[in-house]
């Protein structure tokens, strides 16, 4: 017997949260991948990934928003939590996987192909992975052609995202894109929820214990979201972060001073203050000979 599914329970509140939820998700990740081209070594490596754990925080509590608003009329659904937990952890991991690949190769083209392919794969594997925590009486069937365009979506998306990342500076135009990823990732969701029939069985037959979605979902949510708010705080106090500046050439100044008889320029770093204190010593060493 086919279940009816209705996917929009509590109206639009469910799917605008979900929209706002992956916007955020994708506007922290992406200044923060941003910022990170204007770093090296281990802060750049910081940077991407809190920037790979904010797209990927912000996608799952997107989906599971989503799935709040998610019910099947004749049987109630249930979450395994193992495999929701696994869900989140391989939205970052794959995420974090695309996003250092363009943090380290640059914006080539096979950095961003390959970067926005692994994102993509990774943004539909914590979808399904997700709905495959789902418990009820009953069964998922699936439309493979919604599917493989659910899949398309997702990947057109992180590749889009990717070039994003690393092409466009300033604050405003990073919002827009991380408001067109925030579509382009709801789009993704669901196109994979309208490939989705759900088949009761017949007869009753014992169902794995779950958790009901309230009792799991706001819960495991808090994490996420407690996050997504930290993460909010350190792109807002950070200033390149905020103005988006392009990384440029380190500017020098000189101090120029008497060596054996000549004059010779000493270049010191704008902003470097060890450089500028040693030029300055020996420039008074020089003068008090």
């Amino acid at each position: 017997m086919q279940g009816t599914v209705d996917g929009f329970t509590y109206g639009l509140v469910t799917p605008v949260t979900a929209f706002v939820m992956a916007c955020l998700g994708a506007a922290l990740g992406l200044r923060c991948t941003n910022r990170s081209l204007r770093t090296r070594g281990s802060s750049r490596a910081g940077w991407l990934a809190l920037g790979a754990t904010s797209i990927g925080s912000g996608i799952w509590t997107m989906h599971f928003i989503a799935m709040l608003g998610f019910s099947v009329r004749e049987a109630p659904v249930s979450y395994d939590r193992p495999l929701t937990f696994a869900s989140l952890a391989v939205a970052i991991l794959m995420v974090g996987i695309g996003i250092f690949l363009v943090g380290y190769r640059g914006a080539t083209r096979m950095a961003l192909v390959t970067g926005g392919t692994i994102t993509g794969l990774g943004v539909a594997s914590m979808h399904y992975l997700g709905m495959a925590g789902m418990t009820f009486d009953g069964v998922f069937e699936y439309d493979t052609l919604t599917v493989s365009l659910s899949v398309v979506i997702a990947v057109v998306a992180a590749t889009a995202a990717l070039w994003a990342t690393v092409s466009i500076h300033g604050f405003l135009p990073s919002l827009g894109a991380s408001v067109v990823m925030g579509v382009a990732v709801s789009g993704m969701h669901y196109t994979g929820m309208a490939a989705l029939r759900v088949h009761l069985h017949a007869d009753a037959v014992p169902v794995p214990p779950g958790e009901a979605p309230t009792s799991l979902l706001l819960p495991m949510m808090i994490g996420p979201g407690c996050f997504l708010l930290l993460a909010a705080v350190v792109v807002m106090i950070d200033p390149l972060v905020v103005s988006g500046a392009p990384a440029g050439p380190v500017r020098q100044r000189g101090l120029t001073v008497r060596r054996g008889g000549q004059m010779a320029a000493i270049p010191v770093q704008h902003g470097r203050r060890p450089y500028a204190t040693a030029a300055r010593k020996e420039y008074r060493q020089q003068r008090n000979r």
